[in-house]
C-alpha cells in the first residue's frame, strides 16, 4: 500500500506530537501507523457502541451508534444473498471499523476537510482487515456489496430516525433496501450503548466462528 506522509511532530518542531490512542485493553494504536496486533474486538465493540451516527441527530432514548449501523448494514446485506461467505459478512460489520478510534464524521464535513482524513481511515481499515484475516483492499465486488448495503441503511436511518422526507432521501441514497418489517422494528429502534456493544461482539465472534 502506498503511503501519504503525515507529519509526526509539531509544526514548531520542538515535540513530538502524540499520534497514538490507548484503549481500555491496554493497547496503544498508533493512527499513523496502526498495526494489527494492536486491533482487539473488545475495543471496537465497544468504541462502535458509543459513536453516534447523524452527529447524534436521531430521535429515541438513545443514540443510534456505528455499531447498530453495522449490524444493520450486515442484516440488509445477507437479507438480499442469504448465501453471502464468512469473509463478506466479516467486511460488512468492519466497513465502518475505524470509527471506534476515530469518530463516525458526516459526509459533508468529510467534503470539507479533505484527503487526510482519508489516508487515516484507510490505513486504519486495512490495518483492521489483516488482524481478521480479509486482504488490506476488498475485492471491488465486496466494496460494491459494501457501498449498496450501506445506502440502503442510510435510506432507512434517514427517513425513520433523522427526519427525512422519503423523497429527500431517495436523492441522497437511493431508494429503500428490501427489508422486513420485524428486522426493521428491531435493528431501528436505537439500543443502550450496553446492547449495542454486546450484539455487536456476539455477531463479530459469531462470523470469525463460521465456516
Amino acid at each position: 500500500m502506498t503511503r501519504k506522509a503525515v507529519p509526526k511532530h509539531s509544526t514548531s518542531g520542538t515535540k513530538p506530537l502524540r499520534a497514538w490512542q490507548r484503549m481500555l485493553s491496554g493497547r496503544r494504536l498508533d493512527l499513523l501507523d496502526p498495526s494489527p496486533l494492536d486491533i482487539e474486538p473488545d475495543d471496537i465493540a465497544h468504541g462502535l457502541a458509543r459513536v453516534a451516527r447523524w452527529n447524534g441527530q436521531t430521535s429515541g432514548a438513545h443514540i443510534f451508534s456505528v455499531a447498530q449501523h453495522s449490524l444493520l448494514v450486515e442484516a440488509i446485506a445477507r437479507h438480499g444473498a442469504p448465501g453471502l461467505d464468512r469473509r463478506g459478512r466479516l467486511a460488512l460489520l468492519l466497513h465502518d471499523a475505524p470509527e471506534y478510534v476515530i469518530g463516525d464524521m458526516i459526509s459533508p464535513f468529510k467534503a470539507v476537510i479533505g484527503g487526510s482524513y482519508k489516508v487515516v481511515e484507510r490505513r486504519l481499515l486495512a490495518a483492521i482487515h489483516v488482524r481478521f484475516g480479509l486482504p488490506a483492499r476488498l475485492p471491488e465486488s465486496v466494496e460494491t456489496m459494501i457501498k449498496r448495503a450501506d445506502r440502503g441503511a442510510a435510506f432507512l436511518e434517514a427517513t425513520r430516525l433523522a427526519g427525512f422526507a422519503p423523497a429527500e432521501a431517495v436523492r441522497f441514497f437511493g431508494r429503500a433496501p428490501a427489508f422486513s418489517d420485524a428486522l426493521a422494528r428491531d435493528y431501528l429502534t436505537p439500543w443502550p450503548a450496553g446492547t449495542a456493544e454486546r450484539r455487536f461482539r456476539e455477531r463479530l465472534a459469531k462470523a470469525l466462528q463460521e465456516p
